[in-house]
């Protein structure tokens, strides 16, 4: 049997793949750029920050800004708060996804389409600001914990890429053969589904948890108490709230001291708040990209 002759390129097909990876490669210094800078600011001194040293480079290195960070303690207080919102967010929104997820995907659940049509109607049509704090006012859930977890214990576009992943992935003839053999639809979710459902739990679980973490809206208008707070509200309250009014300092050195500080403080801070992303989403990558397309694919 003779050998396949290798598929060449053309000349048309080299210079398309060169223009993407140029078009990535453009991309990525864009994206990195802005990184690199706040990371080399936040290790820089306040006053290579204020005079535009800083670019690439730390520029007098110092952990200053870390140090006030980490002193202060509404920072440690609104990490821990974030932390547990995030884990249980992340279960709530999981669990319930899948247990809507997956019986919209059997062609044995009567009247599944009507339930699809419903969830796609809220992801048209909202009620609006007004009737959504109404709600979780007389559910009496306002300054509490669960007022960051309960609203939004379902997205209805993840339930649609979890119903296709499960689709695609589970076919019903394994469904019946589980029966067949004494299986309950319990004891199939537990046992086959969920370990076969492990890309596209990491793909949502990856999705809340940023959602969760980067929650700004729901806790500025549903919290009151200050041991309650997120990160991000504290960030607000801290790089907002606490500005400089010029007009109340009259030495200009203690104004760019006072200023340099300032943004050091912001760098510092916009560091340790996306640490925790950045850390998670390389160990769950693989799943990510592979839980996404899967997911995708119609059924």
């Amino acid at each position: 049997m003779a050998k396949a002759s290798a598929i060449r390129e053309s000349h048309g097909d080299r210079l398309f793949i060169a223009g993407i990876y140029t078009l990535l490669t453009v991309v990525l210094i864009i994206i990195l750029l802005p990184l690199m800078y706040i990371v080399s600011s936040s290790f820089s001194s306040p006053q290579a920050v204020v005079s535009g040293r800083v670019w690439l480079f730390p520029v007098d290195f110092t952990l200053d800004g870390y140090t006030a960070v980490f002193r202060n303690p509404q920072i440690g207080t609104g990490y821990l708060n974030s932390v547990i919102y995030a884990v249980a967010g992340t279960t709530v929104n999981v669990v319930m996804t899948v247990m809507l997820a997956y019986p919209l995907a059997r062609k044995t659940f009567y009247g599944r389409n009507v339930i699809m049509v419903l969830l796609i109607v809220t992801m048209i049509f909202e009620g609006g600001l007004i009737p959504y704090y109404l709600l979780v006012k007389n559910l009496h859930l306002l300054d509490t914990r669960w007022a960051m977890i309960l609203p939004g214990a379902l997205a209805v576009f993840q339930v649609i890429v979890a119903r296709t992943f499960f689709q695609t992935t589970i076919p019903d003839e394994l469904a019946e053969a589980a029966e067949l053999d004494g299986c309950n639809d319990i004891r199939f979710i537990l046992r086959i589904v969920l370990p076969l459902s492990k890309p596209i739990i990491a793909v949502m679980s990856l999705m809340y948890a940023v959602g969760h973490w980067n929650a700004y809206f729901d806790a500025l208008i549903f919290l009151r108490s200050a041991d309650l707070f997120p990160l991000q509200i504290v960030l607000r309250n801290i790089l907002i709230l606490n500005t400089i009014d010029p007009s109340m300092v009259s030495n200009v050195d203690i104004l760019l001291a006072q200023q340099g500080l300032k943004d050091l403080l912001k760098y510092s801070l916009i560091v340790v708040a996306s640490l925790p992303v950045l850390i998670i989403y390389p160990f769950v990558q693989k799943y990510f990209v592979k839980g996404v397309m899967i997911g995708s694919l119609k059924g």
